[in-house]
């Protein structure tokens, strides 16, 4: 699945008015699996979390996961690409990460969803960074 997504975003980023045209595409997808990575352990971190009357936790891991969701669709997206608004959230994105990984770790050495989750989220977060940057050097210095 996720190679058909990047055959369609190369197409896609390949055309000359292409918002995002000289992307890497493997940054790109490292990204997204990152991201699919961290949502995933969020959902399942926050589950657990209900059920141990952890609220602060399970609402810090839904709304991480959220916000990956919206991350990696946004990324599916090339043609409707806004680079300041893709930084922006990406940013924030990385934010969400951070502060869920700090709260998770609290509860890292009881609970090993936590500890997977707090580093799904530094995964996600380091991913993210990386790209970022890349982002900052493709744009022309005013």
């Amino acid at each position: 699945m996720m190679n058909t997504a990047m055959d369609m975003m190369k197409g896609a980023m390949s055309m000359k008015d292409s918002p995002m045209q000289g992307m890497d595409m493997m940054m790109m997808s490292d990204v997204i699996e990152a991201l699919s990575a961290c949502e995933q352990a969020c959902v399942m971190c926050a589950d657990a979390d209900a059920g141990e009357g952890m609220a602060r936790c399970a609402g810090m891991c839904s709304n991480c996961a959220d916000m990956c969701n919206t991350m990696m669709r946004m990324m599916l997206r090339p043609n409707g690409m806004d680079m300041a608004v893709m930084m922006s959230m990406m940013e924030s994105t990385m934010a969400m990460c951070r502060a869920c990984s700090a709260e998770c770790m609290m509860h890292a050495e009881m609970s090993e969803h936590c500890r997977l989750c707090a580093m799904a989220c530094d995964q996600a977060a380091m991913a993210l960074e990386k790209m970022l940057g890349s982002m900052r050097e493709m744009m022309p210095t005013m």
